[in-house]
């Protein structure tokens, strides 16, 4: 929608993780360096961490893009509150094995016989798995005695585990001692400071054939950064409704203001979405009998005036657009 009027390739602020994105910030760069690493050690883990939208799996895509060649053969699993046999069969299917109907040791030998013969033939199988923190202590001891797996002196697998901030909680309990003794490597992706938040802005659109159009205010950036506390998926949420706003308000430069009013709109949706999702059960209805009555009826009118207000915001942001369908239709109509 915005991409044409504002001459870009592609939406800039995407949240589907591109490695055309990627944004070597200074903690980008170094959790990179430290997966580099530990690709060169071929063995044990490495553990990425961070907030949920910091980049973990952007960095992960960005780093198998760089792997494309042919040497690698890669098992992407997400965890989803996994039991321990789970994990096994989803490790086993992120590799393309049969896992239905396996025992458990069955399971195991069918997992190390392909480990075995991809080594053998000089591939480098490597396990990622993302929302790591999802994973109980068995089922990340799973995972551990898969490192067990050796061909002579090579380790016949290597795992990334990324999940966010309470992983490190986990792998910090007694319980995985004998994990932490094979995590050769381990990073905490923190937020963009101001600077890189602009940066990365500019990156972004600049990857998708910015040219300048539309031109932002310093302040507008440092809003964005300040709304977003630097946290990548947050900017990008923030800037794809800018450019959006934009678009509608028929803009070619947002300042201060405009970002104001996206995040307002932002947080009105926030707001009404909220009481629907909590919305107690009508068994509960007498616990309000504590109000006085025509402090209860007072809220309706309260509450009804705020989402006309909403619902007026957003028709005034369509009607531009509304407009420049209007102008196309009846231009096309005309020249028939």
């Amino acid at each position: 929608m915005y991409e044409s009027y504002y001459h870009l390739r592609d939406k800039p602020f995407q949240l589907n993780p591109d490695p055309r994105f990627f944004f070597a910030s200074k903690g980008h760069k170094r959790a990179f360096a430290y997966l580099e690493y530990g690709l060169s050690l071929g063995e044990g883990f490495i553990v990425i961490t961070g907030d949920v939208g910091a980049g973990k799996t952007l960095l992960v895509k960005s780093l198998l893009k760089k792997l494309e060649n042919g040497t690698y053969l890669i098992g992407q699993l997400v965890s989803t509150q996994l039991d321990a046999d789970d994990t096994l069969r989803s490790v086993a299917a992120s590799f393309g094995l049969q896992a239905e109907g396996l025992t458990k040791s069955a399971l195991l030998k069918s997992l190390e016989d392909y480990l075995r013969l991809a080594v053998r033939q000089n591939r480098r199988p490597l396990l990622i798995v993302d929302e790591a923190q999802n994973l109980n202590h068995r089922a990340v001891e799973e995972l551990r005695m898969l490192s067990n797996f050796h061909e002579g002196d090579k380790s016949l697998l290597q795992s990334f585990l990324l999940g966010q901030p309470e992983f490190r909680d986990t792998i910090q309990s007694p319980e995985m001692l004998q994990l932490r003794q094979r995590v050769i490597a381990s990073y905490h992706l923190g937020p963009l400071d101001r600077n890189e938040t602009i940066q990365y802005i500019v990156h972004r659109l600049n990857t998708a054939g910015w040219q300048g159009n539309p031109s932002f205010s310093e302040d507008a950036f440092d809003i964005i950064h300040q709304f977003s506390g630097g946290v990548p998926r947050r900017i990008n949420t923030l800037c794809d409704r800018l450019l959006l706003f934009g678009y509608l308000e028929e803009r070619t430069h947002l300042d201060s203001a405009a970002v104001q009013e996206v995040i307002s709109d932002l947080q009105q949706e926030v707001h009404h979405q909220a009481p629907r999702a909590h919305r107690p059960e009508p068994a509960e209805a007498p616990a309000a009998t504590h109000v006085p009555p025509m402090q209860a009826v007072a809220v309706l009118p309260e509450n009804l005036e705020e989402r006309l207000l909403a619902m007026e915001r957003s028709l005034n942001r369509l009607a531009p657009l509304v407009r420049k369908v209007l102008f196309t239709v009846t231009s096309g109509r005309e020249s028939e």
